[in-house]
C-alpha cells in the first residue's frame, strides 16, 4: 500500500488553515491540524483530522505537537505549512514593547522553532517542503498594522535566507503572500487591540473607531471561498512542483500592491496605500 504524504498545518480552526487542511486531505494527504482552543480541536477531531494542540507562544506546546507528529508517522514528515498567527492592531506610537514581543512570539519565533524541528527531520529523510503563509503586508506596509507588518517582514527575511541555505538539501521553502482572506484573524485582533492600546486616549482614536467598526462587522467579507481557494492552489504547487517558487502572491489586491510598489515612486505609492487602508 502506498504511504500517504504527511503534512503538519498550523492554525486550522478557520480560514486558510481549515480550508487547506480539508482540501489536502481530499487530495490524499494525512493532515495533522493544529489549533489552540478546545472547541476547535474537538471540531477538527470530529471531522476526522489528527488534531493537535499548538500555541506558537508556548515552546513546550510546539515541542509536544511536533513529537506527537513524529510518534504518529514513525519519525517522518513530508511537509509543514506554517499558518497560525494573530494580528496586533495599533499605530506604531501606541504599541508598547510587550505587544511587539507577543506579536513576534506568535508570528516569528514560534514559526522559527517549529521550522527548525521540521528541518531536522527532513534532513534525516533527505526531502521536505516547508511553506509559510506570510502576507502582502510582508512586502508593503499599512497604517495601524505596524506590529503585524514588522512580523511578516521579519518572517520574509528569515525564511528566504534559510531557503538559500537549504539549496541542494532536498528541502524547499516557499512563502505565500495573500491579500485579504475571510477568517477570524482580523476579528481576533480586537482582543489584542483592547489589551495593549489606549484606544480612547490616542491621537489616532478616530482612525481606531473606523477600523474597530470594520472588525466588529466581521473583517474581510466572505467571498465564497475564492481567496482561500487561490491560496490552496499555490500551496499545492509549492508542495508538489519540481521547482517551487520562493514567492506566491495571492489575490488581486496583493498583486496590485506588488505591481504598484514596483511601478510607482515610493513616496506616491506609500501615500496611496495610506489613503486606501
Amino acid at each position: 500500500m502506498t504511504r500517504k504524504p504527511t503534512i503538519l498545518i498550523t492554525g486550522c480552526s478557520t480560514g486558510i488553515g481549515e480550508f487547506c487542511a480539508r482540501r489536502l486531505r481530499e487530495d490524499g494527504y494525512r493532515v495533522f491540524a493544529t489549533a489552540r482552543k478546545p472547541e476547535d480541536l474537538k471540531q477538527l477531531s470530529d471531522n476526522g483530522f489528527d488534531a493537535i494542540y499548538l500555541d506558537y507562544r508556548d515552546a513546550n506546546s510546539i515541542r509536544a505537537a511536533f513529537d506527537a507528529v513524529m510518534n504518529a508517522t514513525g519519525g517522518t514528515l513530508d511537509a509543514l505549512f506554517n499558518n497560525g498567527a494573530h494580528a496586533q492592531p495599533g499605530a506604531v506610537e501606541d504599541l508598547p514593547v510587550t505587544a511587539l514581543r507577543e506579536q513576534f512570539e506568535a508570528n516569528v519565533f514560534g514559526w522559527h522553532e517549529l521550522t527548525r524541528m521540521a528541518v531536522g527531520a527532513m534532513r534525516r529523510q533527505g526531502h521536505g517542503r516547508i511553506v509559510h503563509c506570510s502576507s502582502i503586508l510582508g512586502l508593503m506596509p499599512a497604517p495601524l498594522r505596524g506590529a503585524y507588518v514588522a512580523s511578516k517582514y521579519a518572517l520574509e527575511g528569515l525564511m528566504l535566507t534559510q531557503r538559500m541555505e537549504l539549496q541542494g538539501s532536498g528541502i524547499h521553502i516557499s512563502l505565500i503572500e495573500p491579500g485579504p482572506v475571510p477568517s477570524r484573524l482580523a476579528a481576533n485582533g480586537l482582543v489584542f487591540a483592547r489589551k495593549y492600546v489606549d484606544i480612547e486616549g490616542s491621537v489616532h482614536a478616530k482612525a481606531y473607531d473606523k477600523r474597530i467598526g470594520e472588525l466588529e462587522a466581521g473583517g474581510t467579507p466572505d467571498d465564497g471561498g475564492r481567496a482561500a481557494g487561490w491560496v490552496y492552489r499555490d500551496l499545492k504547487h509549492a508542495l508538489t512542483a519540481a521547482k517551487p517558487k520562493p514567492h506566491y502572491v495571492v489575490t488581486p489586491q496583493a498583486r496590485i500592491g506588488v505591481f504598484g510598489k514596483w511601478l510607482l515612486p515610493a513616496a506616491l505609492f506609500y501615500r496611496l496605500v495610506a489613503r486606501s487602508t
